[in-house]
């Protein structure tokens, strides 16, 4: 067996930093619109209205319950079939990413609003505030204060998972690291300086998720 060579890591290190661009690039995009999808279908989630909070869960348990890999391969392969368009890997990546952060934030979403206190709704509508003012003015910024934790893990996943793009073909770090451990018959070293890379990036973020609940938690006094 050869022994070990790490040099080849390096020699490729510009390859492997821009495939990790694509992937922060993947996962911030996928964040923000997950995010946004998610606190929308949270309040759905909670709504009185018995059709909207149905089909909210429908959404949120199909996406939840479902291999982020064969969503990915069905928006990839079906979707342009049903619609009669053409999606892009990348386009592909961010529609099933995107669904499946929504549908994880939105659990994380409706958790906090129901921690929101009844009083804090009373109150806005005994001062007769629009209902998109009660939502963003209101609710939204508590909600966000009592879900940033559990926010930050979400996104920790989602960093994660983005590898799954790499199956249809889209050039992120793990397509890329597998590109080139198989050109140069070193996939021990370079694989494994792909999962340092994830590793670097994931690990002081799930530490300042403990950080950051204890201070939330000690700044809301529970």
């Amino acid at each position: 067996m050869d022994s070990l060579d790490f040099t080849v890591v390096l020699r490729f290190r510009d390859a492997l930093l821009q495939g990790l661009s694509t992937t922060l690039e993947l996962t911030l995009i996928c964040v923000v619109l997950g995010c946004s999808i998610g606190f929308a279908v949270g309040l759905a989630r909670t709504s009185t209205n018995l059709v909207l909070r149905n089909l909210s869960s429908v959404y949120v348990e199909f996406f939840r319950g479902t291999p982020v890999l064969i969503q990915l391969f069905w928006i990839f392969f079906c979707l342009p079939l049903l619609l009669g368009i053409e999606l892009s890997n990348f386009a592909s990546g961010v529609i099933a990413l995107t669904l499946y952060m929504g549908a994880i934030t939105s659990e994380t979403f409706r958790a906090s609003l129901k921690s929101i206190g009844r009083e804090q709704y009373d109150a806005c509508v005994a001062l007769g505030l629009p209902r998109w003012t009660q939502i963003t003015s209101v609710v939204l910024p508590q909600a966000l204060l009592r879900a940033i934790p559990t926010l930050l893990s979400n996104c920790v996943s989602l960093f994660k998972e983005s590898a799954l793009v790499s199956a249809v073909g889209m050039a992120d770090l793990m397509f890329i690291g597998s590109n080139i451990s198989n050109n140069t018959a070193r996939p021990v070293e370079v694989l494994t300086a792909v999962a340092l890379i994830y590793f670097v990036i994931a690990f002081p973020l799930t530490r300042a998720v403990t950080v950051i609940e204890r201070r939330i938690l000690q700044k809301l006094a529970v």
